[in-house]
């Protein structure tokens, strides 16, 4: 691997950490405060559950970013890259909507264009690397079982 794409690499996860960091701004304050008071529906996971999780995710998705990095001269990549960072920026908005603000209908409504970027990033990431649109699938997931999520505290809090 060249200097260049280690470069990249690193670069990457830490725009995907950061993109992290700025949403717990908003989050950590709220868990023990406001989150620890709302009704929650049976499968709420544990709270320990979601840090790890996440970190894990942003690693995954700044590698993702890598492997459509390295390939800038395909037709795809500035809309592959346009999406990436919509997503990168309605997650962090979830977390100012959803614990910031305090506000599970907006969270939702955010999730929901989540939902719809990641899968949109997904199938031009596919176009350019299968393993970069992948390495989403996981991320995709976790959206979709915290969006359920999201819903059941905004009904079960209203």
């Amino acid at each position: 691997m060249k200097i260049i794409d280690i470069l990249k690499l690193v670069a990457s996860v830490m725009l995907c950490q950061v993109a992290g960091f700025l949403g717990s701004l908003f989050t950590t304050p709220a868990i023990p405060t406001w989150y620890a008071t709302l009704k929650k529906p049976f499968f709420n996971p544990p709270n320990w559950i979601f840090s790890p999780v996440w970190i894990s995710l942003f690693i995954l998705m700044g590698i993702s970013l890598f492997f459509v990095w390295r390939r800038p001269d395909h037709p795809k990549f500035k809309i592959a890259f346009i999406f990436f960072f919509v997503q990168l920026i309605l997650n962090i908005l979830w977390s100012a909507a959803f614990f910031g603000l305090r506000a599970p209908l907006l969270g939702f409504m955010d999730i929901v264009l989540l939902w719809i970027a990641i899968l949109l990033t997904i199938q031009n990431f596919l176009k350019i690397s299968k393993f970069a649109g992948a390495l989403l699938l996981p991320y995709l997931l976790w959206v979709s079982f915290a969006t359920l999520l999201n819903f059941s505290l905004w009904i079960l809090n209203r």
